[in-house]
């Protein structure tokens, strides 16, 4: 008696298992609002790209090059020796200002004061993590980061609003290498 309830019991068990439908997903979503995003993006990107094509053109005497990073910059003083530019674990000493496209300064280099970052393992404004790897001791460079390559979405909290594109100046004053390098 007891094998036949618990063959019952098993056979009812089974049964009622194989009925079961996986749960339906409480929402669900069509990918507009990614798309959207998407459309939103691309038109900002355009619409910056725009506003820094037109500060490069008022700037006709000066070279800008595009970066394969997707901000341009030009040489305001230009090291024409053979001698090395930051890598990964170096000190860069430096000093920049920041700008709005109308080259209103936002920040002076006195109130940004003189920085010490070390290459690829400190958190700073994208554009510059990049831009200074290009540079080498002495060179002074202009960048005009469209706003993903600076502050964003966010800005700063404080000067630099929403989706603002900059112009950064950044004087590479020295570059040590890390004796502590422990990579």
């Amino acid at each position: 008696m007891k094998s036949v309830l618990h063959i019952l019991a098993l056979s009812l068990l089974l049964v009622s298992c194989s009925k079961q439908q996986a749960r339906k997903p409480v929402s669900q979503t069509n990918g507009n609002f990614i798309n959207e995003s998407i459309e939103r993006n691309k038109k900002l990107i355009a619409n910056e790209e725009r506003l820094i094509n037109d500060v490069i053109e008022k700037d006709s005497l000066k070279n800008y090059i595009a970066s394969t990073k997707g901000y341009w910059y030009k040489y305001e003083t230009k090291v024409e020796e053979s001698t090395p530019t930051p890598v990964r674990g170096d000190i860069a000493f430096f000093d920049y200002e920041i700008k709005d496209l109308t080259n209103k300064i936002i920040y002076s280099k006195e109130e940004l004061k003189p920085q010490e970052y070390y290459v690829d393992k400190q958190n700073i404004l994208m554009g510059l993590r990049d831009g200074i790897k290009l540079m080498k001791k002495g060179e002074t460079v202009t960048f005009l980061f469209p706003s993903h390559m600076a502050f964003g979405y966010h800005g700063d909290d404080e000067r630099i609003s929403t989706n603002e594109p900059l112009i950064c100046t950044v004087i590479l004053r020295d570059i040590q290498p890390d004796t502590t390098k422990t990579n």
